[in-house]
């Protein structure tokens, strides 16, 4: 299993699928398809049903059920795309066995360096066998390897038929980071009752809480004048944008907050006397307090504009997913499973919530009541990131057990 997972990891992560916000196509990126085709031939050569790719580029496969009884269709899914935050481009593994404890050099022109001292979590890693980057790209381990890990555990399950189950769907999908993954995954088509994502970090990772999420755009106009007769006659745009910025909580920003602390994050400013554009994201796993932070920056806008015009001031929000919670504590078994999957394994589950949010998040609300599992992937989106494949193979007997258990368990499901 081993080998052949490296194989699988390796060979994904080399495919630039790195998505494009400012793209209007789906896939964003060409690169995602071509993973997504990729993915199309192998899930046929294991041996998986109802191979489908669609325009869009999801696919989805099915592991036919080998049991009589009546057992509700799960499935599991992981993104194509990587972060837009650093280069997925050229992305060229390494492979570190046995690794003892010590700094891990990436790139020897560049004197890159893995170091437990910058990332002690290395340092529970110690033994594993590690895949990194050589220090220019990130990995892609978000989340090529929850496709990795579903890939192989459906391999398993298909060369171990005594293993009995339920059907299983898979799905892979496109467009994750950039916010648009479920926004055209046919759920129907699906057919499943619950589903995991497989896209985690660290062994023992199990989320079913997220962010309530939202976007917010500032668009703040000026007046421009030679500042030399500007008197009583110029409006900066900027000064009126720091204005509003200031009147929010300065402790309710990522750096300041952890746990079930919510926030305001000001992504960018950008602007001259004319006008100026602000952008932010507010999350809380709250609901109430969610929708407290949207009404206050609405009553800031709203203030502002009747101190200096209200044709100046332009405030524009926008939902983006909800805490996915709500869907899944009717159907707690599902995180229940999960759980005691891991426990068979000797893993001790991590269950916390999740700041930020997967395709879950969304495809909860849209029907299908989807908790996170983890991959062994750790440091997202970076140049130090990396996987340990001991935790991969301990992500594939989890996604085994959790298939074991709904035919085991299949009478609570009646």
């Amino acid at each position: 299993m081993k080998n052949e997972m490296i194989h699988r990891f390796t060979s994904y992560v080399k495919v630039d699928t790195q998505s494009n916000e400012n793209s209007d196509t789906c896939p964003s990126t060409p690169g995602q398809l071509t993973l997504a085709n990729q993915l199309v031939k192998e899930l046929e050569s294991i041996g998986m049903t109802e191979v489908t790719i669609d325009e869009n580029g999801y696919v989805m496969a099915t592991l036919p059920a080998n049991t009589e009884k009546k057992i509700p269709t799960i499935g599991f899914l992981a993104h194509v795309d990587t972060a837009t935050d650093f280069t997925g481009k050229g992305v060229n593994p390494q492979i570190v066995e046995n690794y003892d404890g010590k700094d891990i050099l990436l790139n020897k022109e560049k004197q890159i360096i893995l170091s437990p001292e910058k990332f002690p979590s290395l340092l529970d890693c110690k033994g594993h066998t590690l895949i990194t980057t050589d220090g220019t790209t990130l990995l892609g381990a978000d989340n090529k390897a929850g496709i990795a890990e579903i890939m192989t555990a459906m391999d398993y399950l298909l060369k171990h038929p005594e293993i009995k189950h339920g059907k299983v769907r898979v799905a892979f999908t496109p467009d994750e980071e950039i916010g648009r993954g479920p926004h055209r995954f046919d759920v129907k088509a699906f057919n499943a009752s619950f589903a995991y994502t497989v896209d985690g970090g660290k062994i023992g990772q199990l989320e079913y809480e997220s962010f309530n999420a939202a976007s917010a755009k500032l668009i703040v106009k000026g007046t421009n004048i030679h500042p030399g007769t500007a008197k009583g006659i110029m409006v900066n745009s900027q000064n009126i944008a720091v204005e509003f910025h200031n009147r929010l909580p300065a402790d309710e920003v990522p750096e300041l907050t952890e746990g079930y602390e919510g926030f305001y994050h000001l992504l960018s400013f950008e602007g001259n006397v004319e006008e100026t554009v602000l952008h932010y994201i507010i999350r809380d796993f709250d609901r109430k307090k969610f929708e407290k932070k949207k009404a206050f920056m609405q009553q800031i806008s709203e203030e502002l504009g009747e101190k200096y015009g209200t044709d100046r001031i332009q405030l524009e929000l926008k939902d983006q997913y909800y805490n996915m919670r709500e869907k899944i504590e009717p159907v707690k078994e599902i995180v229940e499973i999960a759980s005691d999957a891991m426990k068979i394994l000797d893993i001790k589950p991590d269950i916390s919530p999740i700041r930020g949010g997967t395709d879950g998040s969304q495809l909860s609300f849209m029907g299908l009541p989807t908790p996170n599992i983890f991959t062994g992937g750790e440091n997202f989106h970076g140049p130090y990131e990396f996987v340990s494949v001991d935790v991969m193979e301990k992500s594939v007997q989890t996604i085994v057990e959790i298939v074991k258990l709904f035919e085991e368990r299949a009478e609570n499901f009646q």
